[in-house]
């Protein structure tokens, strides 16, 4: 039950009081990504210099737990390398199929938090929204 509260305030907190909801100047890359299967959208701006993310928000509505995964995501990303962000991206999507270590998972700080959402399929897709949207814009950054 500990366990359970503790996710809750985690997920409370973050969609009440998103610290990356917002939109954010010189952003260099911006992507929309949605769930049409229940209505989540996001759309995520990052402003990367020399490989690293120097900040990043997202704007959109969704889901309590669409919208805490991508506030987590943006608290582990920003100051990190591309490279590093991919690194926490690939341990994340691993951790929502039960294929990490808890070395791994520790990495993930706030987001280890959403572990338990392979046991609810309909909700798996809310809580990767975010994680493939930045995935997708860092492949992007690394062309240019």
């Amino acid at each position: 039950m500990e366990n359970n509260t503790f996710y809750n305030e985690i997920l409370t907190d973050h969609n009440m009081h998103p610290a990356h909801k917002r939109k954010i100047e010189n952003a260099n890359y911006s992507l929309e990504g949605i769930n049409p299967s229940c209505g989540d959208d996001i759309i995520l701006s990052l402003r990367v210099e020399n490989g690293v993310i120097e900040d990043g928000a997202f704007e959109g509505d969704g889901c309590a737990i669409s919208q805490a995964s991508a506030d987590m995501m943006l608290d582990l990303v920003i100051g990190k390398t591309v490279e590093e962000a991919e690194r926490l991206s690939d341990i994340f999507l691993r951790m929502i199929k039960g294929e990490v270590t808890d070395e791994e998972k520790d990495e993930l700080e706030e987001a280890s938090v959403l572990s338990d959402i392979s046991h609810m399929p309909a909700r798996v897709k809310c809580a990767v929204l975010g994680w493939h949207t930045v995935d997708s814009i860092l492949e992007e950054s690394k062309k240019q």
